[in-house]
């Protein structure tokens, strides 16, 4: 009795859970609207396997505007005549040139009434060097002339001024023939914009710029990483002479390992009975060597626990009056 009352809930039941179920099973079905995970890796490959474009190709490109923002951004006041001259290239003119002879342009249409960056450049590489010369002597008195020079001719290469032009994004709006630009023109475009900084706001403050930016790269290089000495303990004889010092004597103090595949040898310096400097190497000599360089270093007090770069007001008057007589 109680079965038979119960038999038709129970088809009714099933018959509502089998017109349900299709319904669940296409929601289930349905494919997730977010991308996988895979996605956004791909297409951010794709974006860097693209060419390289300028970005006066892109959307959203004034380049007036960027030159003003350059100088806001650089907190230096420039003539906007004078830095837009900085950057055009004589590549740039003469490669547009020939697009608009190519073009099949009049003669009066081909020319361009630009004026390139060569003038500004060399007044700036001039300057700069100049002034690194004279900063680095006041620093370091007692490093030679020679070893300044290295220095100087470092801060100053071609692979330096490009790394620094482009941390300031300078090839964005350097004008030139071919993209992406090349660490000479970035070279060449960097020393026009410290020349035209020099027309525009003077010695003063190009003097700061070149010191913000230059030297800096000398925090965590070595003194002979720069200067290139092939014979470090002829040099330091020479130096010891000229302040009426003995020649130093070499000394083997420690040694450890000397019968393996990895010895290590300590040579002392030793001048009128005292240390000079200690050196380590692989060999004797090598060990000698690196004793001379280690006295070097101390004697041109050029260590690695020197005394941080003094950046107070430089006294500016007799260095600028020095600079524009000589040019």
């Amino acid at each position: 009795m109680a079965s038979a009352l119960l038999q038709p809930l129970f088809v009714h039941a099933s018959r509502r859970f089998l017109a349900v179920t299709p319904r669940c099973a296409a929601l289930r079905l349905q494919p997730r609207r977010d991308n996988k995970r895979w996605v956004q890796a791909y297409v951010e490959q794709q974006r860097f396997l693209e060419p390289p474009m300028h970005r006066s190709e892109k959307l959203n490109w004034d380049y007036h505007a960027e030159i003003q923002a350059f100088s806001h951004r650089l907190h230096e006041k420039f003539s906007l005549d004078l830095l837009k001259t900085a950057f055009i290239n004589r590549c740039y003119i003469k490669n547009e040139e020939a697009r608009r002879r190519r073009l099949g342009l009049e003669k009066e249409e081909i020319a361009l009434n630009l004026k390139d960056n060569q003038q500004l450049s060399e007044q700036g590489a001039s300057f700069s060097r100049s002034y690194l010369t004279e900063c680095l002597e006041k620093a370091f008195p007692k490093i030679p002339p020679a070893g300044i020079e290295a220095i100087v001719n470092f801060l100053t290469s071609e692979e330096l001024v490009s790394y620094v032009a482009k941390n300031l994004s300078l090839h964005d709006l350097t004008l030139c023939a071919e993209f992406p630009v090349s660490s000479n023109v970035l070279q060449r475009t960097f020393f026009a914009v410290i020349g035209a900084l020099l027309q525009s706001s003077g010695p003063q403050r190009t003097e700061i710029f070149v010191r913000d930016f230059f030297i800096p790269q000398l925090i965590g290089k070595e003194l002979f990483e720069l200067w290139n000495i092939v014979n470090p303990m002829g040099l330091l004889v020479e130096e010891l002479a000229k302040r009426n010092i003995s020649a130093p004597e070499p000394r083997l103090t420690r040694q450890s390992g000397a019968s393996t595949a990895l010895p290590l040898y300590f040579v002392g310096l030793y001048c009128d009975k005292k240390l000079l400097a200690e050196g380590a190497g692989e060999t004797i000599p090598a060990a000698e060597e690196e004793a001379s360089r280690v006295a070097l270093r101390k004697l041109y007090e050029f260590t690695e626990n020197r005394k941080p770069w003094d950046y107070s007001s430089p006294k500016w008057e007799r260095r600028a009056e020095k600079f524009l007589s000589s040019n």
